[in-house]
């Protein structure tokens, strides 16, 4: 007997998503409404639409598993559709993209900003010479977030200190013209400067 009992102990436990076990109550559920996603997730992407299989499993009321199911259906977290069966029969079926949307984009708000290195605002304080305002470091990784590389803006704050030009207004311009002439990486940049040397040398020999 107790052999028995421990087996069934050891059976697969319920998959419950992180993702929606932290954020239910942000997502406006009950904690009932929980019970019957978690249900739904556990019997696959598509489940026959079965009240008695909450009594069955949970212990519900079927009426009030229907209700449940309905306020779901109305909340935008599932989707309940009538198809035919592999015999042709018209079933009732339950989908749960709704739900897995709402899910990835909870983790696309939560998902981590990009970071800088500390390098980077260092070599920045260093070369403006004075500490960089909490404003500075925002436009610094708003530079990041529109997918400008760490190395293109070293060289950007390189070209503004050449040109005797301390601010980031400059270096905003500068990332501004180069990203627009699609470069990515340093080496880009000094390969523009190469081109523009040769041309300008062509033209002298010519003139």
């Amino acid at each position: 007997m107790n052999e028995v009992v421990i087996n069934s102990l050891k059976q697969k436990p319920i998959m419950i998503p992180q993702v929606l076990f932290k954020n239910y109550k942000t997502l406006n559920l009950t904690e009932e409404e929980l019970i019957i996603l978690i249900c739904l997730i556990n019997e696959g992407d598509k489940v026959i639409y079965n009240p008695n299989f909450f009594t069955e499993e949970i212990g519900f009321d079927k009426f009030k598993a229907m209700q449940i199911l309905n306020d779901l259906s109305e909340k935008g977290f599932i989707n309940i559709k009538v198809e035919n069966d592999d015999t042709g029969k018209k079933e009732e079926y339950i989908y749960l993209d709704l739900l897995y949307n709402k899910l990835f984009n909870i983790l696309l708000d939560k998902a981590p900003e990009p970071t800088i290195s500390s390098d980077v605002f260092t070599l920045f304080e260093t070369e403006l010479g004075r500490t960089i305002s909490p404003m500075e470091v925002e436009i610094i990784k708003e530079w990041l977030h529109d997918g400008i590389s760490e190395e293109l803006i070293k060289e950007a704050l390189k070209e503004a200190i050449i040109n005797n030009v301390r601010n980031l207004k400059y270096v905003d311009r500068i990332l501004f013209t180069w990203r627009g002439k699609g470069f990515k990486t340093k080496e880009d940049v000094l390969k523009d400067k190469k081109n523009f040397r040769k041309t300008t040398k062509k033209n002298r020999t010519y003139l």
